[in-house]
């Protein structure tokens, strides 16, 4: 008899949760976006979360969700005000597993329960695919500089279905 996978499962971010996620967002970075970003940016992208402290600031100061397979993080999301999705990680080992799916449809969800219309994400190289298959849709591009390295991102926007009417449009 097979053995079912063990599903993710979502909460909400706890501050204990701040060295887990950093590890999450590091170990992201570092096995997922090597195709699209050089050695020196993926290291200066890393270091938002080299001061744990700031980056659990950051998280709690949003609507932050956790992904857990078996009760342990596997991945998180967060919501930046009432239509930006700040960020989107998960760990290599989870992806492809409908973790970041997931996260990121409970957060289209509670912003549009909010009363948002539409969500932006500033989308890595890597994760705009990710998104594009989501219905997002690439609005610019856009240049940052982190740590004295550019990164490159494109801003991409998704209008909710307004979930007062159904049938409303996507």
């Amino acid at each position: 008899m097979g053995q079912a996978l063990p599903q993710p499962a979502l909460r909400p971010f706890l501050a204990a949760d701040t060295p887990v996620l950093a590890a999450i967002f590091v170990a992201a970075i570092e096995e997922l976006t090597g195709d699209d970003y050089s050695e020196a940016q993926q290291e200066a992208w890393a270091s938002a979360a080299e001061d744990e402290e700031q980056f659990g600031k950051r998280l709690a100061g949003q609507l932050t969700l956790i992904a857990t397979l078996q009760n342990s993080p596997v991945g998180f999301a967060s919501l930046k005000g009432p239509d930006h999705i700040d960020l989107l990680y998960v760990h290599p080992t989870a992806a492809g597993q409908g973790v970041a799916s997931m996260l990121c449809e409970a957060l289209e969800k509670l912003a549009g329960a909010r009363g948002a219309k539409s969500l932006t994400v500033d989308a890595s190289d890597n994760a705009a695919e990710f998104f594009s298959k989501r219905g997002y849709v690439g609005m610019q591009r856009n240049t940052v500089t982190v740590n004295g390295e550019w990164l490159a991102n494109t801003t991409m926007q998704k209008t909710l279905a307004d979930g007062a009417a159904p049938g409303g449009q996507t």
